[in-house]
């Protein structure tokens, strides 16, 4: 994805690799440049440097480092920027000095070249763990640890770039922002917060910053090797361009709380969030006031009285064990089932579905012999014993991947659509197994009405836009992992009049109503959501 050269200009500008100063004396890597988006404003940004003084080969040669996997990369590079310095001067025998110093056909992530850098910059490459060679990722998964998971390998930049930087050294780069808010990324969170500090978060999901429209959800993010201090975040929407990006860098460096022109807002917060935990995204105002939330109230499950949040039963071959309630099975096998499409509406719609259930009540698989109509359902369906669950152990072909949780059928439940525009739960008042497409919570000591007129609010909304993912088309994933980040009061704190009225507002299903009373609950000034 060619980076357009406004935005490269910006990444610059806020780390620091200016004309202004004496960048013959600095040395600057680019761990990835591809079409070479950023190699010649770095290299212009130097050479005017330079020029008063005079472009000295000895000097120059330790300034720049480029990389790049693809050898006709670097080669058209190194034949542009040769020309550049032969007509600022050079002979073409220093240029070709310099120039072979400065660009490297080689892996970044598993390239050994010493190298102590000032400035890291980039747009580092978007590739997903399983489109990687087996034995590569184990190479570079031995060497970056942060490389965890379902990880896309520019988190091995991000970590191997960071190892490089000297004492106040700092990292810009612009690349997907998924990693501040999925678990893949919890490892680099975590080295970030115990060795290195955050400077700036730019959100730029609507910003037109390649030259070909990408689903990439990027963000520039300024980090440095130094203590932790104050951090400018900023949200971009698709009005930003190069002159609003001037106006923000001159924000983010003048030290002011906050910011704004067309396109854009940013404030200055006074510290950043440490350890594994998902940053959280949008609005300034929104971060300090979720931040605020955090510090005074429980997440659900902190609640307590047996609250938990999880997801419906994963079958591994759906089309095998979820039929209609007239299946050809054991009656006692056949598991009542809700999905997806039953609270589509925002109502609980009678479900139709059930499953073949191979567990008992004592949560163990029944025997085959014992149930020749199950046998025979699922044995029709070659799928089933293909699953690697089922080759895994040929004995027990006929389980799903998870287990039925005895009693859970039976308990009362909310209900959540993985993918939604708007948090929408459903009460499930039991009777009903759920399916692995809804996420649900159970608790002992809430009345999960009271509990849904919270979780219908804009409050509840603003955590999960905040920490979730939100895909195109402004739709959101409404996992577990996301969930249990919305903060609540403790239901005991909460009076019987305004119980009441976040129950009604959850039975009307009124959006509206639900948010006013949940300020309330929440201790905050009436119309912040």
């Amino acid at each position: 994805m060619f980076t357009q050269s406004w935005v490269v200009e910006t990444i610059l500008d806020l780390v620091g690799y200016t004309a202004d100063r004496s960048l013959a004396d600095f040395t600057i890597v680019e761990p990835a440049i591809g079409a070479g988006a950023f190699v010649l404003p770095i290299v212009e940004r130097l050479l005017a440097s330079a020029a008063p003084n005079g472009l000295q080969v000895e000097k120059l040669v330790n300034a720049i480092r480029f990389f790049d996997l693809q050898r006709d990369h670097v080669t058209k590079s190194r034949e542009i920027i040769t020309r550049m310095l032969c007509d600022n001067g050079l002979s073409n025998n220093s240029a070709q000095t310099i120039v072979g110093a400065w660009f490297r056909v080689s892996d970044f992530l598993l390239d050994e070249t010493p190298i102590t850098a000032d400035f890291v910059v980039g747009n580092p490459p978007y590739v997903r763990h399983d489109v990687i060679c087996p034995d590569l990722m184990s190479k570079y998964r031995s060497r970056w640890t942060t490389m965890k998971g379902r990880v896309d390998i520019f988190v091995g930049f991000l970590e191997k770039s960071l190892s490089l930087l000297r004492v106040d050294g700092k990292l810009g780069f612009i690349c997907a922002d998924r990693w501040m808010r999925n678990y893949y990324g919890s490892s680099l969170r975590r080295l970030i917060g115990e060795k290195y500090s955050v400077e700036a978060i730019w959100q730029m999901h609507d910003v037109n910053a390649f030259e070909r429209e990408v689903s990439a959800y990027p963000a520039i993010t300024i980090l440095a090797n130094q203590p932790q201090g104050s951090v400018t975040v900023l949200e971009a929407t698709a009005q930003f361009d190069s002159c609003e990006a001037g106006k923000a860098v001159q924000f983010s460096n003048s030290g002011k709380i906050n910011g704004s022109g067309p396109g854009w807002t940013g404030t200055r917060m006074a510290r950043w969030f440490r350890g594994p935990d998902f940053w959280p995204s949008g609005g300034p105002d929104r971060i300090r006031l979720l931040e605020d939330l955090a510090e005074r109230f429980p997440t659900l499950e902190e609640t307590g009285n047996d609250t938990k949040i999880s997801i419906g039963i994963a079958t591994g071959a759906d089309q095998a064990y979820i039929v209609s309630a007239d299946a050809d099975v054991e009656p006692d096998r056949l598991l009542p089932m809700v999905t997806a499409r039953d609270i589509r509406s925002g109502r609980l719609e009678t479900p139709t579905k059930v499953m073949i259930n191979p567990w008992n009540d004592l949560g163990e698989l029944v025997e085959l012999s014992s149930y020749p109509k199950l046998r025979r359902a699922l044995a029709a369906h070659p799928a089933v014993a293909r699953r690697y669950v089922a080759k895994r152990n040929p004995e027990n072909w006929h389980r799903t991947i998870d287990k039925v949780h005895p009693g859970l059928q039976n308990k009362p439940k909310l209900l959540l659509q993985d993918m939604k525009a708007q948090i929408t739960p459903v009460l499930e008042p039991g009777g009903y197994y759920p399916h692995h497409n809804l996420y649900y919570i159970t608790s002992s000591g809430w009345d999960l009405e009271i509990l849904g007129g919270l979780l219908l609010s804009r409050v509840a909304q603003a955590f999960i836009e905040s920490y979730g993912v939100k895909m195109r088309g402004g739709t959101l994933r409404f996992q577990a992992q996301y969930l249990r980040k919305i903060r609540v009061p403790m239901p005991e704190t909460i009076n019987p009049e305004l119980s009441e009225r976040l129950r009604r507002a959850y039975q009307a299903l009124d959006r509206d109503e639900a948010t006013r009373a949940s300020e309330l609950a929440y201790g905050l000034t009436e119309g912040v959501y």
